[in-house]
């Protein structure tokens, strides 16, 4: 059924699945065109590098939000050793699937770190792995020692519930090619349990894993605090975050912190001109490089 409107669609009528399964269509949508059931690369196409001991390759998703909030929070805490160039992927045009991207990550998705920092690169793919290998390595963000399994858990959480969010409610509210009841319901309670879950904890804590303000905070913000601010899939009526009070405080206090507005900036390539920085390769670039200094309007 048509979420809302009682008219009948192909969601009421019953599939039977075939004893094996064949891509022989796109599934529709607004990736359709870069999904598909295989990896590797599509083509060849090496990936720039910068003069920064670490390269990320990346864009302003939830998932790569996380990783660019961590650079600026670790520069704003004085770590120098944490510069970093960050190049656009853009995954619309499949960027992911180039040869020098796949490199990086064999599993094609954003955001991908090249660490050049010791004698040997190391590749780090999965942005919690990429935020817990930057932790660890500097010292920051971590908590404390006797926290320190409380953010783990948590950053863990939000690898595993995130995916309900994304590809589950946003996909289906969002995305999809019509809006079916059953899909949206079914992730809507989903992503509300997941809600609960956070202001329950919040509840109780003024950050996810504790009194310090950890990667945990940095790895769920992206996700549910972008969520519960009004800028994940037009959805925070129909959701009613407002009713997670704990929440919104917790995510309002975040957002004010000046590295995460800057790390919301850095391979954004939507919204408002002046909130896209396409790469990131200095700290002056958010004063000069946005995408409003470098195409004004009527220049």
């Amino acid at each position: 059924m048509l979420l809302g409107t009682g008219k009948e669609t192909d969601m009421s009528d019953t599939y039977t699945p075939p004893e094996v399964w064949t891509w022989e269509a796109k599934s529709g949508g607004q990736f359709a065109n870069i999904n598909r059931p295989v990896a590797g690369p599509t083509h060849d196409k090496e990936l720039p590098v910068g003069k920064h001991p670490f390269q990320l390759y990346s864009l302003a998703t939830p998932n790569g939000v996380k990783v660019t909030v961590l650079f600026e929070e670790l520069l704003a805490a004085g770590v120098t050793e944490a510069e970093y160039d960050a190049w656009l992927i853009n995954i619309g045009e499949g960027d992911q699937f180039g040869s020098g991207f796949v490199d990086i990550n064999p599993n094609s998705k954003i955001p991908a770190l090249l660490d050049r920092s010791g004698d040997t690169p190391k590749r780090v793919f999965e942005s919690g792995a990429i935020l817990l290998h930057l932790a660890e390595k500097f010292g920051h963000f971590l908590g404390s020692d006797e926290n320190r399994a409380e953010m783990l858990a948590w950053l863990f959480w939000q690898m595993g519930s995130a995916p309900y969010l994304g590809g589950g409610f946003g996909h289906f509210y969002a995305y999809a090619p019509e809006k079916w009841e059953y899909p949206i319901n079914r992730f809507a309670m989903e992503t509300k349990r997941q809600l609960d879950v956070l202001n329950r904890r919040l509840a109780e804590s003024p950050y996810i894993a504790g009194p310090d303000y950890t990667i945990a905070d940095m790895a769920i913000w992206s996700w549910y605090g972008q969520l519960v601010l009004g800028r994940l899939y037009s959805a925070a009526t129909f959701l009613d975050v407002e009713s997670y009070e704990h929440v919104l405080r917790w995510a309002k206090d975040i957002d004010a912190r000046p590295a995460v507005q800057r790390g919301r900036m850095v391979n954004r390539a939507f919204g408002e001109p002046e909130t896209q920085l396409h790469e990131r390769h200095d700290a002056s670039d958010f004063e000069t490089k946005t995408q409003d200094k470098l195409n004004p309007k009527g220049g």
